[in-house]
């Protein structure tokens, strides 16, 4: 992987809640100015983001339990 995914996955690991909550207002985002016409495959990116970040959806439902 290049140096900008490290860098990433390093900011990620030290600020988990600042990330998902950047890809979950970009997910927003686009589900605004899209109509929610993509919504199931924005939710998927975003999804896929914060697993490959580290952030994902389970890891904060984890966190709650």
């Amino acid at each position: 992987m290049g140096g900008f995914a490290d860098k990433a996955k390093d900011f990620a690991e030290q600020h988990p809640d600042k990330v998902q909550q950047g890809i979950d207002r970009g997910g927003d985002a686009v589900d605004e100015r899209t109509g929610n016409k993509y919504e199931s495959q924005v939710d998927q990116g975003q999804e896929k983001a914060g697993d490959f970040l580290g952030t994902g959806q389970q890891d904060q439902k984890d966190q709650q339990n």
